[in-house]
């Protein structure tokens, strides 16, 4: 169990964790320490979502794999479902672009 005290003689937290033998240093100043994430995401916003177990456990699984975490996984399918990513450059997707090209310049 982890103790907590505060020294309102010095503005400071001591903290204790006996199991460990662990003591944080007297004279931390917590006066001024806010909540919640260090440092703010630009462009992103945090939400809570529920979502299928299935879904979850597919993207998890792909996470593994891929190395790329199943929050970002989610977040690439989410841009590629609703068009704010490009189309990845398959053979036919050229064979598209090439038919496309001639029948305009013929």
């Amino acid at each position: 169990m982890v103790t907590v005290t505060f020294d309102p003689k010095n503005n400071a937290a001591n903290w204790s964790n006996p199991k460990k033998g662990v003591r944080m240093k007297k004279g931390h100043d917590f006066s001024k320490g806010k909540r919640g994430a260090v440092i703010p995401q630009t462009g992103k916003t945090r939400i809570t979502i529920y979502l299928d177990d299935t879904i979850v456990a597919r993207f998890k699984a792909q996470s593994e794999k891929t190395g790329k975490g199943y929050q970002t996984l989610i977040n690439e399918a989410l841009n590629a479902y609703v068009g704010f990513t490009e189309k990845p450059l398959t053979p036919q997707l050229v064979r598209e672009i090439v038919r496309e090209e001639l029948a305009a310049h013929t």
